[in-house]
């Protein structure tokens, strides 16, 4: 038996092995850093009703319902402890790999399926995110599973025949099965004889009936479904259904243009088949679809990601690729990356259409965030996870390039170190804002009447995650109002200061003797840093406490 033949014997006990470690990693400390604005936002939307729950996600949120709806659940289930809720996005961040390796498997055989396996699950940049109370490994594991449903549909021959062609004849073969008649003339056996009558007879029967025989439409399914659940995730998944429709409408018309010369490695399905499968994507969609606009045309109109320069693009890319964060060691393994990227184009030169697949996807949603970016930025690194799959890919490959199996040991044991490191330092030095000191702080020095003010309604989301515990255990019955704006009275999240609500935050102050303000995120909300001089014209500055994300302030009555 040839070491190749070994391989594919054992690769799916070592694809197991290697998402065990991964899911270790994504569960070890889980809860030991606070929870930051986004995530608390998360929890604070999940424990609405669920009708409470859509109204505020269409009202002042930019993404879709899926995730959120799913952390509901989740949060009535396991509790909202920090801990808890991060779960969730580190169970799909585990699930992830599993899939990366038959999508690789399936392309290019086990070495690149397991390579590739091992690379996302020692990923720094995805360890990060599966230890968020946020959608983001939601949509890579949505995006991987449409990803192995699209390969598997372009490396069956069985895509021509109309969806759903499999399961009528399954249907008709499931029907057409008879129990076999008892045979009694043959001999005793210790072997496993068939029963004769009654449902285990019948379950015996129609055991013979696989599900190979009906995987080309489950492939359809999954990508229909998938698909639709990636948009349902994040808005910015509509370039993902772009990227699949653009390689795939591409590839229908080479294999039109090109009938006389060799086949690609990919073959296209039928294309009314693939038109059917977008109609489907887009009917599950559609109740979305109206919503998607509402927000789309909110974001046209201020988000506050900054304009993306080329220090931003390439610093997204590095972070991606995975590169150390460690000064000239990020240099010499950027430069490592990208010569075994190069090795994983070597690699396809024979197979074109899956390298051309795989760049596809990876360019795609970066062009495609980048172009929208002229008219409004929304380019960020964290809605681009799930191009980490192609890019993982293409490495895996690039390392299977090597041949030797001491090279690819060498390059390995080289890669897994720098993930590792990249890792630890997550571990030890990844600070997240630190809104349980903020909430500590107050709790600890308050007094009856105090009154609590915000800059930001998002701040005020984070603060009462903590703060709500101190509220229960030392009676605590603090007014918190948002500045300009109550979230709760408006209906804005975020809404910035300006001189015209200068007379209102001072006729909201007077009467208190002692005004609380947790000041963060004020870039955004109060550029022109007209809050604290407005409380300090008005009353003196007592107390402040920075912590990780913003600063408390206390203001009296002098």
């Amino acid at each position: 038996m040839n070491e190749e033949s070994e391989l594919e014997e054992f690769a799916p006990w070592l694809a197991i092995i290697i998402t065990l470690i991964g899911g270790l990693l994504r569960v070890l400390l889980l809860g030991s850093k606070t929870m930051w604005l986004d995530e608390t936002f998360s929890v604070w939307l999940a424990n609405q009703s669920v009708g409470d729950l859509l109204h505020w996600i269409v009202k002042i949120d930019q993404h879709p319902p899926l995730y959120y709806l799913l952390l509901h659940y989740w949060v009535a289930y396991r509790g909202d402890t920090a801990s808890s809720v991060r779960l969730l996005s580190a169970l799909f961040g585990t699930a992830t790999i599993p899939f990366i390796y038959l999508i690789g498997k399936r392309m290019s055989g086990a070495v690149v399926g397991l390579v590739a396996a091992l690379l996302l699950a020692l990923s720094p940049f995805n360890l990060y995110f599966a230890q968020e109370t946020r959608m983001y490994t939601l949509l890579m594991f949505n995006a991987a599973v449409a990803i192995y449903a699209v390969v598997r549909l372009l490396t069956d021959s069985r895509t021509v025949k109309p969806i759903g062609s499999q399961f009528r004849e399954y249907l008709h073969a499931w029907r057409a099965v008879e129990p076999a008649e008892p045979n009694t003339k043959q001999a005793f056996s210790y072997a496993e004889s068939p029963p004769q009558s009654g449902w285990r007879a019948w379950l015996w029967c129609h055991r013979s009936l696989h599900i190979q025989r009906i995987e080309t439409d489950l492939a359809w399914i999954a990508l229909i479904v998938f698909s639709a659940a990636t948009l349902f995730t994040h808005n910015t998944a509509i370039f993902f259904v772009l990227a699949t429709n653009s390689f795939v409408l591409g590839l229908m018309l080479f294999q039109r243009l090109n009938k006389a010369g060799d086949g690609p490695a990919f073959q296209a399905p039928s294309f009314w088949n693939w038109v059917k499968a977008q109609i489907g994507i887009l009917l599950l969609w559609s109740p979305w679809l109206l919503t998607f606009i509402r927000q789309a045309s909110r974001v046209d109109q201020e988000f506050w990601i900054p304009k993306p320069s080329w220090e931003i693009v390439s610093q997204t890319l590095r972070a991606l690729l995975n590169a150390s964060a460690l000064g000239q060691i990020s240099q010499v393994m950027t430069a490592i990356l990208c010569v075994v990227l190069g090795f994983g184009v070597v690699y396809y030169r024979k197979k074109r259409s899956i390298f051309f697949f795989l760049a596809v996807l990876f360019a795609t949603p970066v062009l495609g965030e980048l172009i929208v970016s002229m008219r409004r930025p929304i380019f960020l690194g964290k809605t681009l996870i799930w191009i980490t799959i192609p890019l993982l890919l293409l490495l895996a490959a690039g390392i299977a390039q090597l041949k030797f199996r001491s090279l690819i040991s060498a390059m390995l044991v080289i890669l897994s170190a720098n993930y590792l490191f990249a890792d630890g330092d997550y571990y030890r030095f990844v600070q997240k804002e630190d809104w349980r000191t903020a909430a500590g702080y107050v709790a600890n020095f308050a007094q009856k009447d105090d009154l609590v003010l915000f800059n930001s309604n998002f701040v005020e989301i984070a603060f009462d995650y903590y703060f709500k515990p101190y509220e229960d255990l030392y009676a605590l019955h603090l007014e918190q109002r948002g500045v300009p704006l109550d979230l709760f009275e408006s209906g804005i999240l975020e809404p910035k200061m300006t001189t015209a609500d200068l007379p209102a935050l001072i006729a909201l102050v007077s009467g208190h003797h002692r005004v609380w303000l947790v000041y963060s995120h004020n870039s955004y909300t109060d550029p022109n840093g007209l809050i604290p001089p407005a409380l300090a014209a008005k009353l003196k500055l007592s107390q402040t406490r920075d912590f990780y994300g913003g600063q408390v302030q206390l203001y009296v009555n002098p």
